[in-house]
């Protein structure tokens, strides 16, 4: 007698099994990033992050993201800012709320090296959900939603992986469609 999986466990084995897929026929790789440039500087290059640099720049972040790494960057395009209130980027760009924009900006990194295949291989292992520690300090939680990867933080914000695995010198980019915050703001 043969059995059969039950239906959540079949969805598993063809999450697995297309994580293979996508890492063999590659991914999109956003224009204008160059493998052999670190994050910081491949951010500079990028004319759908200028608000992700500014913020880096306003935080003194571009040296950790100039350092040899590697790191995961989720990061936010402008597009993804532009969904935050007015008054909420507005709070966040005064000089006296420099350390709540470094908190947010330290909560789409992770340190490590994270791949498209790697997030899928753990969603797989950890029956459709992991989360990552940020160098923040706090968690994110990936999930699946079809076939996006979704990233949710405990304030129930998410956002979706919109372009995968732009590879750099000292870790990865992936760029998200929403900002996901530590805190309340």
């Amino acid at each position: 007698m043969i059995s059969v999986p039950p239906p959540r466990i079949f969805l598993l084995l063809l999450l697995c099994m297309g994580a293979t897929i996508i890492a063999q026929t590659g991914p999109k790789v956003p224009l204008g990033m160059n493998p052999t440039m670190s994050i910081a500087e491949n951010t500079g290059n990028s004319d759908n992050h200028t608000f992700l640099l500014a913020a880096i720049k306003a935080t003194d972040l571009e040296g950790l993201l100039d350092m040899e790494g590697p790191f995961t960057v989720f990061a936010p395009s402008d597009k993804a800012f532009e969904k935050l209130t007015p008054s909420k980027i507005d709070f966040l760009l005064m000089p006296e709320n420099k350390k709540a924009l470094r908190s947010l900006l330290t909560y789409h990194i992770v340190a490590g090296s994270i791949s498209a295949s790697k997030i899928l291989s753990a969603l797989c292992h950890g029956n459709g959900k992991t989360s990552f520690t940020t160098v923040q300090g706090t968690k994110i939680t990936a999930t699946m939603d079809g076939l996006d990867i979704i990233l949710t933080d405990y304030l129930g914000n998410s956002a979706k992986i919109i372009t995968a695995d732009a590879n750099q010198c000292n870790g990865v980019i992936h760029e998200i469609d929403g900002v996901i915050l530590p805190q309340k703001i």
